[in-house]
């Protein structure tokens, strides 16, 4: 079969030089790639993946150090053809799209530019190519993506039109580079289905890489499983998945939520590296009765009434009447002290907006927002100060919610100054020390700046700083949403822990139904800005009689497993 590959890598190297020394991203990788194939590369961030594919496309720095030998069909040594092979025999879908499409350029001229790149062809017939490549992939009225600028679209079209772009040069071998991570499971799944039929359209081969065996688990025929640098199980994704024999890869299916069950605490990859038959304790029905009856007991610390919130859509110069878009119609909820209330629902349903006036970052253009029998509606801003301490908003992206010329030391330390909160300045340095270590960080990361944490650890930052303010109420917005499954566990476990030990109630925002069901009492699904189910995530989901969430709990990935 490996004469016979597409693609072939044989003991790939990969290192690049930093202040501390040498830094060994891969090591001693083999793969390989059969004609028509799609293997799936599955692993932690940091564990080589994207650095193992940008590699055979020669798109790494100049400062690596490379060695090992990668192959583009028998006999034919990559490193000697990749500007003739790359975007026309071999293509990319990165994982970002927004910063992938160049943001001043209509999506239309993108695809154009690359369809002229690779052939011979007039504008016109360019044109009319990128048009039908919209169609191709599915795009609602591809003339008007044509026109469009990246910002006016979705994050899954603007997924579409990189693929679209990827197949301007119609390719042999795609390299789609984690393409579904923080899309909605709907979006997600119409993702993986496009895939699909292109591969069995066209007779693509692909390399799909992603953190979450999920995912894999519906695109892929055989799965490479990386941990640091190298590949430690590989196989038949079936046996992969049901069979696994690495301590790692059993820790990377065991970390991820599932949807018919709710365990006490997620076990992490670090767990099963530690103790490889470690087992999950599920939480049984009466402890769960237990919980709410002492929730429920109580008198609501958060009450929503008829809320609604409208944006104005900008039409041409010329048009008289304004058009109004409805983010969220008449909702009306209830939230308990100590309760983790989820939103749930796909892209645009009215989510984020609902937390941001539950915040009060934005003004509902109907209804009121009650916080412990107080309308927030009728407060001044001298009157909501104090209330504003107690409901914080923990937001998708952290790297953007934290001010990269600021230590995180004094990123923790200024919401402290601004209340007056615990005592002397003293007292507040010490209380930062507090918080990290809290939040899993340690002490000298204060005097460190956002750039140098990765994700999930900027994602805790973002947590210890929300809780600098001794808060009654957390928001947090699609938190998890770009974390892997590993790190996803931790901070899952995390949030778990800061209300157990702070008294904290949740209002949780995901579009991923496996985390609501883990994490949540109750839950609110949404769907273009209305209530469309209300309940407990279990009733809802195990067995759900509303149509839309029966479609959504279907586009789960892996649910059967």
């Amino acid at each position: 079969m490996i004469n016979d590959a597409l693609l072939t890598i044989q003991n790939l190297n990969i290192s690049f030089p930093s202040e501390r020394g040498t830094v060994q991203a891969v090591k001693n990788l083999s793969l390989h790639l059969a004609p028509g194939e799609t293997l799936g590369l599955v692993g932690e961030s940091g564990s080589g993946k994207s650095v193992t594919a940008l590699s055979i496309l020669n798109l790494l720095p100049p400062t690596a150090q490379i060695t090992g030998e990668i192959s583009y069909t028998p006999n034919s040594k990559l490193k000697t053809q990749n500007s003739k092979l790359r975007g026309c025999e071999i293509a990319m879908i990165f994982q970002e799209p927004m910063t992938s499409l160049n943001p001043v350029f209509r999506c239309g001229a993108q695809v154009t530019e690359a369809i002229r790149f690779h052939h011979a062809v007039s504008a016109a017939e360019a044109r009319d190519r990128a048009l039908a490549l919209f169609e191709k992939v599915k795009l609602p009225d591809p003339a008007r993506i044509f026109r469009a600028y990246p910002h006016e679209l979705s994050g899954g079209q603007k997924q579409r039109v990189l693929i679209a772009m990827a197949l301007a040069g119609q390719p042999r071998l795609l390299i789609a580079d984690e393409p579904t991570t923080a899309l909605d499971v709907t979006v997600q799944k119409a993702i993986l289905d496009l895939l699909r039929e292109l591969r069995e359209a066209s007779g693509l081969s692909m390399l799909f890489i992603s953190h979450d065996l999920g995912v894999i688990s519906e695109i892929a025929d055989r799965v490479a499983v990386m941990s640091r640098g190298e590949i430690v199980e590989t196989g038949p994704v079936h046996e992969i998945l049901h069979h696994p024999a690495h301590p790692y890869t059993r820790g990377l299916l065991a970390c991820r939520p599932a949807l018919h069950r709710k365990v006490e605490r997620l076990p992490t990859v670090q767990d099963f590296l530690e103790k490889p038959g470690v087992v999950a304790r599920e939480v049984l029905p009466s402890e769960t009765a237990a919980r709410r009856a002492g929730i429920y007991a109580h008198s609501p610390l958060l009450e929503i009434k008829n809320l609604s919130v409208r944006y104005p859509v900008r039409g041409f110069f010329w048009e008289r009447s304004r058009r109004w878009v409805e983010a969220v119609q008449a909702v009306d909820l209830e939230v308990f002290p100590g309760e983790i209330f989820g939103l749930a629902g796909e892209s645009g349903c009215g989510k984020t907006t609902l937390g941001r006036v539950i915040s009060r970052l934005l003004q509902p253009s109907e209804g009121s927002v009650w916080y412990r029998k107080r309308n927030l509606e009728s407060l001044s801003a001298a009157e909501f100060r104090p209330i504003r301490r107690e409901i914080q908003m923990v937001f998708q992206d952290p790297y953007s919610s934290l001010n990269p010329r600021m230590t995180i030391g004094n990123a923790l330390l200024e919401p402290m100054q601004q209340y007056q909160l615990h005592g002397t300045e003293r007292q507040r340095r010490e209380t930062v020390v507090h918080l990290l270590e809290t939040v899993g960080l340690e002490a000298d990361h204060a005097r460190r700046f956002p750039r140098e944490f990765s994700g999930g650890q900027r994602q805790r930052i973002c947590l210890a700083r929300a809780l600098a303010l001794q808060p009654k109420l957390l928001v947090c917005d699609e938190i998890v949403s770009a974390l892997d499954v590993s790190v996803q566990a931790n901070i899952l476990n995390l949030l778990l822990d800061l209300q157990r030990d702070f008294g904290l109630t949740y209002i949780f925002i995901s579009h991923d139904l496996s985390v609501i069901r883990q994490m949540c009492d109750r839950v609110l699904v949404m769907r273009q800005g209305q209530i469309e189910a209300l309940g407990y995530p279990e009733v809802l989901f195990e067995k759900p009689e509303n149509a839309y969430v029966r479609a959504l709990v279907e586009a789960v990935p892996g649910r059967e497993g």
